[in-house]
């Protein structure tokens, strides 16, 4: 019970930091370069999509794996995602992996 409210790591901390500046970094240098141009739409579904693009590059690499709870969170939040937005996908997949590693 104890490692579930640990704190995390010095190096998981960096890990954290380092994912919300690469994230919030794609918004602000686009909105820095592009503020005062106008943009295509093309290119706004391009920049639109750049935060989801960083989040699965960090989170698709925990799927490589043959671990039945995460490959179940994998089915059950792909399953979710059609239904529901970004936000609650996240949220969903981070409680039913927990979950899941927490009682198999």
């Amino acid at each position: 019970m104890n490692e579930i409210f640990a704190l995390p790591s010095l190096k998981e901390f960096i890990v954290i930091i380092g994912m919300l500046c690469a994230t919030y970094s794609t918004r602000l240098i686009g909105w820095l370069i592009l503020r005062n141009r106008p943009v295509s739409p093309a290119m706004q579904r391009v920049l639109d999509a750049a935060p989801g693009c960083v989040m699965i590059s960090i989170v698709a690499p925990a799927f490589m794996t043959t671990d039945p709870a995460t490959l179940i969170t994998l089915f059950a939040t792909v399953l979710v995602a059609f239904r529901a937005g970004l936000a609650v996908t996240i949220l969903f997949g981070v409680a039913f992996n927990a979950l899941l590693q927490t009682f198999l």
